[in-house]
């Protein structure tokens, strides 16, 4: 069980990505700039989406119970001239921090994932908008024509995270049971396992990474493993060993 980040850390990183991803809509030619990671968007589209899930989830850890329906988003857009815009997603990002900070690590919260590895709580909430800044950062940077690899402390919480939360289920996996290790250079080593219970993973210590024999392996920095999880770059980019289509069968599956 890896030990998580703290609850502050989780805030302060949500901060930093955000105004990361503020900069790099300051940076880029124009609102209209295609976003190559995300087909068929524009970086306003993207500003937009980011700043919606920043309120949704603000209203998630202010009015939710776990196992309540999943509620509504306010429908509101954000402005599309460039300063509002990147007034209205500073203003986005503090709603959320604001709520976070008042509801506190421990109270739960409606959410969308199996309650297995990920627990329905606010610390769960606010760990889960790390990537979604992370990853959203990376894609406007794109826009803008200035991509820069992932921070290494939260690339590795990236990739914890989604293994915990997005991959963590109990449906079936339809094909022959498989081990999916992803080892991150300097920073450490996960091995997901899909059968008939479903998906599920565990952190390496450095000699089961050393001695395993899985399915499939994947090498590569922790920014890349994260930025493969989320489908931002192919996985032939990386070093496979052994059955190299599975990472396809399970992006396919997910």
């Amino acid at each position: 069980m890896t030990e998580l980040l703290s609850f502050p850390t989780f805030l302060r990183m949500i901060a930093e990505r955000s105004a990361a991803f503020r900069a790099a809509v300051d940076a880029a030619p124009g609102l209209d700039a295609d976003v190559p990671s995300c087909p068929g968007w524009t970086l306003y589209d993207l500003a937009n989406h980011l700043s919606e899930g920043d309120r949704f989830w603000a209203h998630i850890v202010r009015n939710t119970a776990p196992g309540d329906e999943r509620p509504s988003k306010d429908g509101l857009a954000a402005p599309r001239e460039r300063e509002a815009l990147i007034a209205w997603l500073a203003d986005s990002t503090e709603q959320l921090l604001t709520a976070l900070r008042e509801a506190g690590p421990d109270r739960g919260c409606w959410a969308w994932w199996e309650p297995l590895a990920s627990s329905h709580t606010v610390a769960a909430a606010a760990r889960r908008r790390v990537p979604e800044s992370l990853i959203h950062t990376y894609d406007a940077q794109l826009a803008s024509g200035a991509p820069q690899e992932l921070p290494t402390t939260e690339a590795v919480d990236a990739v914890d995270e989604f293994l915990a939360t997005v991959c963590t289920v109990t449906v079936p996996w339809p094909g022959e049971p498989a081990t999916m290790d992803y080892h991150a250079a300097g920073a450490g080593s996960w091995r997901q396992t899909v059968d008939a219970a479903g998906s599920r993973s565990t952190r390496l210590t450095a000699a089961e990474a050393a001695e395993s024999k899985p399915t499939a392996a994947v090498y590569g920095t922790a920014s890349e493993i994260a930025l493969l999880m989320y489908m931002r770059i192919p996985a032939d980019s990386l070093r496979i060993e052994g059955d190299a289509d599975l990472i396809q069968r399970l992006q396919n599956w997910g």
